[in-house]
């Protein structure tokens, strides 16, 4: 509308410049010859008696002066050292020196348009001669007709008025097209940003209407081209991830069984390893540990597909927190206290389901002491929320290894993600911190992963203890 509203404003600026300009010349002109060539026919039928009488000259200078075309004029008369006027001065504030060197040149005499105190005039020279036949002599007396010429600047200013009085009823009227034209380049750009939020909520079957053939139409088109080729890209992506997952949930489940019925053989081999041959024995071991890691690998891969298949539930109880880290540090047996230390203040109480928090705290202190190094620090506090409202569960992990490295952490809890690409095989199954981040989020809290400030990793939980039931947390890195 600016645009449209600007062309609109210098287009009626211009024409009215150009009009007033034209119109001007116009009317000054026609005043101006109308005066000159009135002056020199009435100066050149006046017959001046010599030698020059003051009185008698004022005489005719007055009779002039009352024939003045188109308005009345002052005439001046100047021969040698007289000076004569039809008026009270006998000379003229606004006759130029300029004026009279072209007069006393030019036979013709000649006139000028001068500005005195913001007026206007017009003065015109005429020299009067003596003919003789085709002799023409000048008789050194000139003539001065001086004319105002207000009323046609006031004719002039009145066109300005009237140009600028019909200029903004004109803008105003240019606002209707100037809407019309915005709507129909607005409405589609409008259609094109909802269409954009829409797929950016996740609605990738969203379409634009298209109407016309011009270039908006055309993006139009394009943007239903690409949103169509990127929900069959999506879909087929999603067709890929949930095959994968059935694949991965239906492999477990299958081998769930069969890896019972071998642990339950390796335990036996391990109790009959010491009367075994050496090499046998540590075949035997070696079967039972790896057998032991598909165990916990299967394992995780049921509890992650349960997550995909939002499957997995709450069962949550009112515990004491520090009460439950030290049961979940004793059955593994981190009790070592050159190994861990502990900072947990008995009497936080909370509603948590056992068995996932559990599960948390396990994971990150087994990954510091795999990876991180001793030792391991597991602190619990209580803190405010963020605005002010309740308040929450933190539980923080701190190792004393080299800390995470910056290129690894974006990723640190993604699935089967391995810090270091040169390692084939890993301790644990690579799911741990995935599963970890699942049962925080699963009890509405954030988990964020970080380097200390004096070296080591540093996992933090937050649960709130307060503000309704959990419904999903994030991760932070």
């Amino acid at each position: 509308m600016l645009a449209f509203l600007l062309v609109a404003a210098v287009s009626a600026g211009t024409t009215a410049t150009l009009t007033y300009r034209k119109a001007r010349t116009a009317i000054l002109e026609q005043a101006q010859d109308t005066a000159v060539s009135s002056f020199r026919e009435r100066v050149s039928d006046m017959a001046t008696p010599l030698p020059i009488e003051p009185q008698s000259l004022q005489e005719q200078l007055r009779a002039l002066a009352r024939q003045g075309k188109p308005h009345p004029w002052v005439v001046f008369a100047e021969y040698g050292s007289i000076r004569v006027s039809s008026g009270t001065s006998p000379v003229s504030t606004v006759i130029t020196p300029q004026l009279r060197r072209a007069a006393l040149a030019n036979p013709h005499g000649g006139f000028q348009r001068v500005e005195k105190h913001g007026e206007p005039w017009l003065t015109v020279a005429v020299p009067t001669v003596f003919r003789a036949g085709k002799t023409v002599r000048p008789t050194g007396l000139v003539l001065y007709a001086v004319m105002p010429l207000s009323d046609e600047e006031a004719n002039v200013r009145s066109m300005v008025t009237a140009a600028r009085d019909g200029a903004l009823p004109g803008l105003a009227v240019a606002i209707i097209p100037a809407l019309l034209a915005a709507r129909s380049v607005l409405r589609p750009v409008r259609d094109l940003r909802k269409a954009s939020q829409s797929m950016g909520r996740g609605r990738l079957d969203t379409r634009i209407q298209v109407k016309g053939g011009d270039e908006l139409a055309d993006l139009a088109r394009t943007f239903n081209e690409s949103a169509i080729a990127l929900e069959r890209s999506v879909g087929e992506l999603r067709d890929a991830e949930a095959r994968a997952r059935r694949f991965a949930s239906d492999v477990s489940h299958e081998l769930r069984t069969p890896l019972a019925g071998m642990l339950a053989v390796t335990e036996v081999l391990d109790e009959d390893a010491a009367r075994l041959a050496p090499d046998t024995a540590a075949a035997v071991r070696l079967i039972s540990a790896e057998t032991g890691k598909l165990a916990v690998l299967v394992e995780d891969l049921m509890e992650i597909s349960r997550f995909d298949a939002r499957a997995a539930e709450l069962n949550t109880d009112e515990v004491d927190v520090a009460q439950t880290i030290r049961k979940t540090l004793t059955i593994r047996r981190w009790t070592d206290p050159d190994r861990i230390v502990t900072e947990l203040p008995d009497g936080i109480r909370a509603r948590l389901d056992p068995r996932r928090f559990d599960i948390v705290v396990a994971n990150l202190v087994g990954n510091a002491l795999r990876h991180g190094g001793a030792p391991v620090t597991v602190r619990l506090r209580k803190a405010p929320e963020a605005h002010g409202e309740g308040t929450r569960l933190v539980t923080e992990v701190a190792d004393s290894g080299p800390g995470i490295r910056p290129e690894v952490l974006p990723h640190i809890f993604d699935r089967f993600y391995k810090a270091d690409s040169a390692r084939t095989r890993s301790e644990g199954s690579g799911l741990g911190l995935a599963i970890t981040l699942e049962n925080v989020r699963l009890h509405g809290g954030t988990i964020r992963a970080a380097n200390g400030p004096q070296g080591g990793a540093v996992f933090t939980v937050e649960i709130p203890l307060t503000g309704g039931e959990a419904t999903g947390g994030e991760v932070r890195k």
